[in-house]
């Protein structure tokens, strides 16, 4: 086994704590999630970054070594690559998310460009074998039967960038702001700590993704392992009992992320309070509404870009029947809807004082 120094550790693994000198073997196995350790063959003016394990962006520089994880993308407004069949030392990959989730690109976009070339130099070493993110995982839960569940809030959508982390960051700002405990989510997509780090952010008290449960990227994932990230994301969540769980399903509802068989799994469905969907037009929109209920999903609120004027808000409840309401102009308004909904509310009617806690709230 040899020994190497890299320059950047990307979030892909950040729970498996590396330091900057890695240990590292030429013995390759082309398996999702094995940690990779790759030299940068070029660098880029757009798409150029790298997350680091503490969330920070790092601009990647030809001759970069960085420590990034095997992993399947299939976006829609990003890359598109896949994980070899088998992998030598030399070989060359690309880096296929900002996350540092490492295939072999079968495609490229229009508006990022080429994705990033690497080089393989190994693979790295722990306990005397190849290091995979499901060495450090959340515990596993068999059902969440005689688990105290607080409510959970799911947003989805249409597509990635349709407003779904927005929505959700400005809801956990809006409840901890009235005094609420909230814990956030993100059950699918490809690694990045960005979407969990904006939950923090903006007042989450716990939060967790799929990276957490072992995973670099939900495409092409069973259905059976979708619930099961599902499942043992919001058993961790629900731990400090927390007055509401917020949960982003990254990608859309259509797609290769794996979202729909969470939305239809019966033990999930029976803990959701409140379905918000997202959508960048009233197209988008129209269609969610319409895939969602030929599935037996119903969709509670509408939010994202399809509500960024009174045009689609109109439309949407005129047509549907369902509350529309934009985070972005009026947090506020979505907040106070929401916390209506799930029950939050004092017994007098009115939010709890801002930055007064749960317990205090008990006391």
């Amino acid at each position: 086994m040899a020994r190497i120094r890299v320059q950047k550790i990307a979030s892909v693994v950040y729970r498996l704590a590396f330091k900057k000198e890695v240990e590292i073997t030429e013995d390759l196995e082309a398996r999702s999630g094995n940690v990779v350790v790759v030299r940068a063959l070029s660098e880029k003016r757009i798409y150029n970054e790298v997350e680091l394990e503490n969330g920070r962006m790092s601009r990647v520089s030809r001759g970069d070594v960085i420590v990034g994880a095997l992993g399947r993308r299939r976006a829609l407004q990003g890359f598109v690559g896949e994980v070899p069949k088998s992998l030598r030392v030399g070989d060359t990959l690309q880096l296929l998310n900002m996350g540092g989730v490492v295939g072999k690109s079968r495609s490229f976009h229009k508006d990022l460009g080429q994705p990033i070339v690497v080089e393989v130099l190994g693979m790295a070493v722990r306990d005397g074998r190849i290091a995979n993110l499901r060495d450090a995982v959340l515990p596993a839960v068999e059902t969440l039967a005689g688990r105290d569940i607080p409510p959970l809030v799911v947003v989805s959508g249409t597509c990635m960038n349709s407003g779904k982390t927005f929505v959700c960051s400005q809801l956990m700002q809006e409840l901890s702001k009235r005094g609420k405990a909230v814990h956030g989510g993100k059950l699918s997509g490809v690694a990045c700590r960005r979407d969990t780090i904006s939950m923090e952010d903006h007042g989450a008290m716990r939060t967790a993704s799929f990276i957490d449960v072992g995973y670099s990227s939900t495409a092409g994932l069973e259905p059976g392992a979708m619930v099961e990230i599902a499942r043992n994301v919001i058993a961790y969540l629900a731990e400090g009992d927390p007055d509401a769980i917020f949960l982003e399903l990254g990608d859309g509802i259509i797609g290769d992320y794996g979202v729909m068989p969470m939305l239809t799994d019966r033990e999930l469905a029976a803990h959701r309070s409140l379905h918000i969907f997202c959508a960048g037009d009233l197209v988008g929109a129209w269609g969610g509404h319409r895939f969602l209920a030929d599935q037996g999903i119903a969709i509670d609120l509408f939010s994202g870009p399809c509500t960024d004027s009174s045009v689609g808000v109109e439309y949407l409840e005129s047509a549907f029947g369902v509350t529309a309401i934009n985070a972005r102009l009026n947090p506020e308004r979505l907040g106070e809807e929401v916390e209506r909904r799930l029950g939050l509310r004092n017994p007098s009617g009115e939010a709890g004082e801002a930055g007064e806690t749960k317990e205090a709230a008990k006391a």
